[in-house]
């Protein structure tokens, strides 16, 4: 697993990324909001590109700081999902994180639906601490844990 700083070039390949139902609400095509701000160059320094075998695209990590937490976010190319791969992706990710900011907390927000993934989450240590209901342009409002946890 190499993470490199993000690009244009990473944002669009992210925007050709289609899973499977339910989980295309993640599509990039699903929230034109989000596509705009993936390859915002004046965003790139929320995201890194995570490339594995070949110097391919396997993921994305997103960052936020807000009020002194590390918010952070994941995407799994398709083809990498529902395979047991998300832990360890998400384990990096968190580990680059304490290295980089050394926050005192972690934060995330997940669709309530997804179960896969509060599973995961739960196992690396996160624990639901709200819901939010958000609205999306194309798929209208969807309800969000909120999930925190020490780092």
């Amino acid at each position: 697993m190499k993470v490199e700083e993000w690009n244009d070039a990473h944002g669009r390949e992210v925007g050709t990324w289609h899973y499977e139902p339910p989980y295309d609400f993640y599509d990039l095509a699903s929230d034109p909001h989000d596509a705009a701000d993936m390859r915002d160059p004046a965003r790139a320094g929320h995201y890194r590109a995570v490339l594995g075998d070949g110097e391919c695209l396997d993921a994305f990590w997103y960052f936020d700081w807000p009020d002194g937490a590390v918010e952070v976010g994941i995407g799994l190319r398709p083809d990498l999902t529902g395979r047991g791969l998300g832990e360890s992706f998400l384990h990096a990710q968190l580990e680059y994180a304490s290295r980089k900011w050394s926050p005192a907390t972690f934060r995330l927000f997940v669709a309530a639906w997804n179960g896969r993934a509060i599973r995961v989450y739960e196992r690396l240590g996160f624990r639901e601490v709200g819901r939010e209901v958000r609205r999306f342009e194309l798929v209208g409002e969807h309800e969000f844990v909120r999930m925190e946890r020490g780092a």
